[in-house]
């Protein structure tokens, strides 16, 4: 595997980041995944413009413009060969002269830059095919989960003990409503209606969400964003989840009760057809 780190191309193995670097410290950092279609990157400008605003929220300096960060993740791609998969890209506050809560001079640090590409099955895989088992557990992330930082232990945690007990994935729950799952936006089909979740801080303002969120409306598909219980979930004709590697990934049953049909829903079948076609003729 060929990364980028900090202006260079290396083997994986030959890259080094400080010890002291606070993403390894304090999770002091954000990071972005682009889906990777024919070869090429998926809302990608939409990508980079949320990168932009998560490295305003922690007060770090953008080092790249667009057309950078374009020919860096187009040469990354071509040099592992990666035709479906994406693109990793993480920056952290850099090294500071001390372990210290404190943010350190910008002076003082250098950004961290790393990026590395992957490649992996979206378009046809078995979880789209016979559609995803959630279990839900508490939301106990920190308050501002419209950053994308790299502070995801409770979502791994969670995610993991629900794979040890036979689901796919958790869907998290917060004041009696639905927030997200452990890496994506959630969503419900009600009476042919579309039910979303409104942006806010409390989740992540997903890219894959907002260009479905357009598809939709396009195809004359009702949307209404507010929040939604476990029960209503459990009532809906559909409910699928988006993110970047997973397009729109259909759920069947959530805490052992089928929803709907029990198998993948056909507007959720239908978005998800849209949402590839449209990602593959605007790619870049």
């Amino acid at each position: 595997m060929i990364v980028y780190l900090d202006g260079d191309f290396l083997p994986l193995d030959e890259a080094r980041i400080s010890p002291m670097d606070r993403g390894f410290l304090m999770a002091d950092g954000i990071y972005e995944v682009t889906s990777v279609l024919d070869g090429k990157l998926i809302d990608f400008a939409a990508h980079l413009n949320r990168l932009g605003r998560s490295l305003a929220a922690l007060d770090i300096a953008p080092m790249h413009d667009f057309d950078a960060w374009l020919a860096i993740h187009r040469k990354l791609i071509e040099r592992n060969g990666v035709t479906e998969g994406g693109a990793y890209l993480q920056i952290t506050r850099g090294a500071g002269p001390g372990r210290d809560f404190l943010w350190p001079d910008p002076a003082e640090t250098r950004p961290t830059v790393y990026l590395f590409a992957f490649q992996k099955a979206l378009v046809d895989t078995a979880l789209a095919r016979r559609g995803a088992r959630i279990r839900t557990v508490p939301d106990l992330r920190w308050k501002r989960r419209d950053i994308k930082t790299v502070q995801l232990l409770y979502s791994s945690q969670a995610k993991s003990l629900a794979i040890a007990e036979g689901f796919d994935d958790v869907w998290m729950t917060e004041d009696g409503a639905v927030t997200e799952g452990s890496s994506s936006n959630v969503h419900l089909v009600l009476g042919g209606r579309l039910v979303t979740r409104p942006l806010s801080t409390d989740i992540l303002h997903g890219i894959t969400r907002a260009a479905l969120l357009r598809y939709a409306a396009e195809t004359g598909i009702a949307i209404e964003e507010r929040p939604f219980s476990v029960e209503e979930v459990k009532a809906a004709d559909e409910a699928f989840a988006t993110s970047a590697t997973s397009f729109v990934q259909p759920v069947v049953e959530i805490d052992e009760t089928a929803i709907g049909t029990g198998i993948p829903g056909p507007i959720t079948q239908r978005l998800r057809e849209i949402y590839i076609d449209e990602s593959r003729k605007r790619a870049i």
